[in-house]
């Protein structure tokens, strides 16, 4: 049986995946402020899971990451849907957003946005679609 030698991709790929997901939170969090948010962040947290596929084969990374990937899309598609709907709760448009501060105490106000849950949602989504889409076709699961 052969087997490559991939200490390299083993030794590189830990601290990519860090990298990654930092990143990939970044995206997900300056998403409704700035350029980012749920689609590119669970682009880019699909990218990091899949170079843990890559560099230590399926069993290792499935017992890292026990996770169903397709489970996710319902409960993103739900946040999301949920987030427009509350607007309109209270008589505006499907997905207007809105914010608030939050007091907390010794560190200040925490400003909460709606769009953020909405980000949340679509993230839940891309990362479960990406994943089931490329683990199916990879591996050829029925």
């Amino acid at each position: 049986m052969y087997r490559p030698n991939d200490l390299i991709l083993k030794s590189t790929s830990s601290i990519i995946v860090f990298v990654l997901l930092g990143f990939a939170a970044y995206l997900l969090i300056a998403g409704h402020n700035s350029p980012g948010g749920g689609f590119v962040g669970g682009l880019v947290t699909s990218a990091a899971i899949l170079l843990l596929y890559f560099a230590f084969g399926e069993q290792t990374a499935k017992k890292i990451l026990p996770i169903n990937y397709i489970s996710f899309i319902p409960i993103g598609l739900l946040i999301a849907t949920l987030t427009g709907l509350g607007a309109v709760i209270f008589n505006v448009p499907f997905l207007t957003h809105t914010f608030g501060v939050i007091p907390v105490p010794f560190i200040g106000g925490i400003e909460i946005a709606t769009a953020m849950f909405f980000d949340i949602g679509v993230f839940m989504t891309v990362l479960g679609t990406t994943m089931t889409i490329i683990l199916n076709v990879a591996f050829d699961q029925d």
